[in-house]
C-alpha cells in the first residue's frame, strides 16, 4: 500500500498537468483567433471608410416627394419628418437566431455587430454563432468598395468560407444593403443611383446603382405607410457549393422612433423555395448609433 500511493500520486499529478497544459493551449487558441478576427474586421472597417464619399445632401423636403409612386410617398410620410438629416452612416447591434440548416433547420444563436455607410453604399456585418459551448463560428458578410465579401471561421481560426467579388456575390450583398434601408430610410431618398418604379398601391420596385452593380428589389408597404416585406426575384443562394438563383423575402415589425426616424426593430429573412418560406434570419436590434451629414 506504501508503495502504491506515491505512483497513484505521481499519476494524479501527471494528469492534473496534462489537463493544465490542454487548458492553457485552448485558451491560447481562443485567444489567437479572437485576435486575428479582430484583425479582419478592422481591415474591413478600414476599407468601408476609404469607400465613403464627401457628400452634403438636403435634409429631408416632403414637399419634393410628390413625383414618387403613392405608396413610397406614404412610406416617407409615415417613418421621416421635415428637416430630417440624411443618414451617413450607423453602426447597429443585433441579437437573433441563424438556421445553419442546408435542408433540416439547424437553429442557432447570435450576436452581431454591424457597421453601415450611405455613401458609396457599403456595410460590414461581423457575427459570433454558437455552436457548442466554448465553440463559436465567427462571421463576416459585407459590401465593401464594390466587392461582395463572405468570411466564415470557426474560432477564428479555421476558414469555412473565404469569398470575396463582384458578380452574384456582390449583387446579393448589394441587395441585402438596399433592403436593410428600412433601418437607415433616408437611403431611400430618389437620387442619381436610386429610383422608384410604380407597381400599385401597396408596392413599388427600387433600383440601386453602383458601379457596374445595380440590383432592384420589391417594397411592399403597410396601409399607414411603413415597409413590410423586401423581396428579390432571384437572389444567389448557395446549394451543395453550387451558387443557385433563389426568390428572397425580408419582412420587419416592430417600428419605433430613433433619432426622428420610424425604423423597424425586428425583422426575419427567407429563401422562398417551391414548398415554402424557409427562414434563416431572425434577429432584433439592441442598439443602435447615427452618423447624420452635416
Amino acid at each position: 500500500m506504501t508503495r502504491q500511493r506515491p505512483a497513484k500520486r505521481r499519476m494524479l499529478e501527471l494528469v492534473g498537468l496534462t489537463a493544465a497544459v490542454v487548458a492553457a493551449a485552448v485558451g491560447a487558441a481562443v485567444w489567437y483567433g479572437a485576435a486575428r478576427w479582430a484583425a479582419r474586421t478592422r481591415e474591413l472597417r478600414t476599407g468601408l471608410a476609404e469607400s465613403r464619399v464627401p457628400v452634403s445632401l438636403p435634409a429631408v423636403d416632403l414637399a419634393d416627394l410628390a413625383s414618387l409612386p403613392p405608396p413610397v410617398q406614404r412610406f416617407f410620410r409615415a417613418v421621416l419628418t421635415d428637416g430630417q438629416p440624411r443618414v451617413a452612416a450607423v453602426r447597429l447591434r443585433h441579437t437573433g437566431t441563424f438556421n445553419m440548416g442546408e435542408t433540416t433547420d439547424q437553429w442557432t444563436a447570435f450576436t452581431s455587430d454591424q457597421q453601415v455607410i450611405a455613401r458609396r453604399p457599403g456595410f460590414d456585418w461581423d457575427a459570433r454563432m454558437a455552436l457548442l459551448p466554448g465553440l463559436s463560428v465567427r462571421v463576416h458578410d459585407a459590401y465593401v468598395a464594390g466587392s461582395g465579401i463572405l468570411q466564415a471561421s470557426v474560432l477564428g481560426l479555421y476558414a469555412v468560407a473565404d469569398l470575396r467579388g463582384g458578380g452574384d456575390l456582390a449583387a446579393g450583398e448589394l441587395m441585402r444593403f438596399l433592403a436593410e434601408a428600412a433601418w437607415y430610410p433616408t437611403v431611400l431618398l430618389p437620387g442619381q443611383d436610386l429610383t422608384w418604379t410604380a407597381v400599385d398601391d401597396r408596392t413599388a420596385l427600387a433600383t440601386l446603382t453602383d458601379g457596374p452593380v445595380a440590383v432592384t428589389l420589391r417594397f411592399t408597404f403597410h396601409e399607414d405607410g411603413p415597409i413590410d416585406t423586401v423581396s428579390a426575384d432571384a437572389r444567389a443562394r448557395t446549394v451543395a457549393g453550387a451558387s443557385v438563383p433563389t426568390p428572397w423575402q425580408g419582412r420587419f415589425w416592430n417600428y419605433e422612433v430613433r433619432d426622428g426616424m420610424r425604423i423597424p426593430l425586428d425583422g426575419e429573412v427567407a429563401w422562398l423555395l417551391p414548398d415554402g418560406p424557409k427562414v434563416y434570419w431572425r434577429g432584433r436590434i439592441t442598439d443602435v448609433a447615427f452618423e447624420f451629414q452635416q
